[in-house]
């Protein structure tokens, strides 16, 4: 959900097209209404754009689009629902916003701020920081075609990110792991976890923000997250250590779901 004209608007178009994007919702009312709409359509979980984005036309990544009540308006109904909400936000007033009102995660927070962090803490909101997605944007977006206007707030927000997430993680804020998907090509998210470590998590710490911690943020702890009896069955297994070296999790060699073999290289 976004604002007009926002992130998640549809800003491309001319305006005789007189289009919005299908999460378009301004105003308390209408935010709710929207809630409760794509709920009642199947979404198990609301994402939100509290700011502005790199991949938009004509808007600021450290400009906040959703106001303290709107988004006040949309966790509460979510909530209410038994949904999640997740805020896209790379500045940092939309940051402590989106954490004062409830949301469960911070996506991104290139721009997070000290005052941002000790919100954060004190309402156990988890930062999602989706760092490779500007290491790969970054390195195609030229063969791509990205308009020059998303190249250059892509390279601001990864060098803001470099120093402030880093930040935000020796701060001791609870750090969830995601991709962004979508944005770059599936099967390629364990490339995360060496920047997670670059920019300071120690190798355990960046695969718990991927197991124990993504299963607190889900609501889903009783289910997976660490491996137990009663739990799914979802392993995988790699030729080394992770724990020395992350990016051993970047060459699975077995996967096992919910019970189920679906790889094996190592044909036994």
């Amino acid at each position: 959900l976004g604002i007009t004209g926002g992130h998640c608007d549809e800003n491309l178009l001319p305006y005789e097209f007189h289009y919005s994007g299908e999460g378009v919702a301004d105003g308390v009312e209408g935010v709710q209404r929207k809630t409760r709409e794509v709920i009642k359509y199947g979404a198990d979980l609301i994402k939100i754009c509290a700011t502005g984005g790199v991949l938009s036309h004509g808007d600021n990544p450290q400009a906040s689009q959703y106001t303290l009540e709107e988004m006040k308006a949309i966790v509460a109904d979510a909530h209410r629902l038994g949904r999640k909400v997740a805020a896209h936000a790379h500045g940092a007033q939309g940051i402590l916003w989106a954490s004062q009102a409830g949301v469960d995660s911070i996506e991104h927070g290139s721009y997070i701020d000290d005052a941002a962090i000790a919100e954060m803490k004190k309402n156990g909101t988890y930062l999602v920081p989706t760092l490779y997605l500007a290491d790969w944007f970054l390195a195609n977006a030229e063969q791509l075609h990205v308009p020059a206007e998303y190249i250059a707030k892509g390279r601001a927000a990864m060098s803001a990110a470099r120093k402030n997430v880093g930040h935000a993680f020796s701060s001791g804020v609870k750090v969830g792991f995601g991709t962004d998907a979508a944005v770059y090509p599936h099967g390629l998210n364990a490339h995360e976890f060496a920047v997670m470590v670059k920019l300071g998590l120690t190798p355990l710490q960046a695969i718990q923000s991927a197991t124990v911690n993504d299963a607190d943020l889900l609501g889903w702890s009783d289910k997976i997250g660490t491996i137990e009896p009663g739990k799914w069955a979802d392993l995988i297994a790699v030729d080394g250590d992770p724990l020395q070296d992350v990016t051993m999790l970047e060459r699975v060699k077995f996967v096992m779901k919910g019970g189920d073999v679906v790889k094996n290289e190592y044909g036994k």
